[in-house]
């Protein structure tokens, strides 16, 4: 496995993405990606292996379409820290059918807004799910991941390991079947995500 397979990343729940957004243009971030709708298939096998050990197997669909497999995040990490593989698929409905063929099924879908800047060392992404606003921070290592997030005014201790499904699931309640997390299936619902014990980390940063 290269260094450049492991994904170390934290996740900050925000109540105000565009003063996040006008913050990272005033520290003279790049855009990456202009926000973008981005559609997400996770798959797994008909027992559900990869959700009992915590593995991802996703096609994902934006400006391109990419296969990627994540391993279980490593336990007790400052940041989530897991193995992560990625590939470009040319034609994502072949590469769909292929997983079918291969015993695969679709397990969940689902959708977010992502825009994309590049500060110092890291990739900086405004995510937009239907539940909620989130930043997610990637880079090399924690230290350049958390300095970013003072920078960003984000505080640390509100930081997020979870991933947006284990979110997701939390919203929904537990004992419920996980539904899919589309913007339509979502339509005239909201979730107080404090009540869940999320706090917004963008506190510091004026609204």
């Amino acid at each position: 496995m290269q260094d450049s397979d492991v994904e170390l990343e934290v996740k900050f729940w925000v109540r105000n993405l565009g003063g996040v957004e006008n913050r990272l243009k005033d520290l003279g971030a790049v855009l990456v990606q202009p926000r973008t709708l981005e559609r997400n298939w996770r798959f797994d096998n008909a027992e559900g292996q990869f959700a009992r050990e915590r593995k991802v197997l996703r096609l994902r669909q934006d400006t391109a379409a990419t296969l990627a497999f994540k391993g279980p995040p490593e336990p007790n990490s400052l940041i989530s820290s897991r193995t992560e593989i990625e590939v470009q698929v040319n034609d994502p409905h072949s590469a769909k059918r292929m997983l079918e063929a291969l015993g695969f099924r679709v397990s969940w879908v689902y959708e977010k807004y992502r825009t994309t800047f590049r500060l110092n060392e890291v990739n900086v992404m405004l995510d937009e799910l239907p539940f909620g606003d989130f930043v997610e921070i990637e880079g090399p290592d924690s230290d350049s991941i958390f300095a970013s997030a003072g920078e960003l005014k984000l505080l640390r201790e509100c930081r997020i390991l979870e991933s947006y499904s284990q979110i997701f699931r939390r919203v929904q309640g537990s004992g419920a079947e996980q539904a899919n997390l589309t913007f339509d299936s979502f339509k005239g619902r909201s979730a107080d995500l404090t009540l869940l014990g999320y706090a917004s980390a963008d506190q510091g940063l004026a609204h």
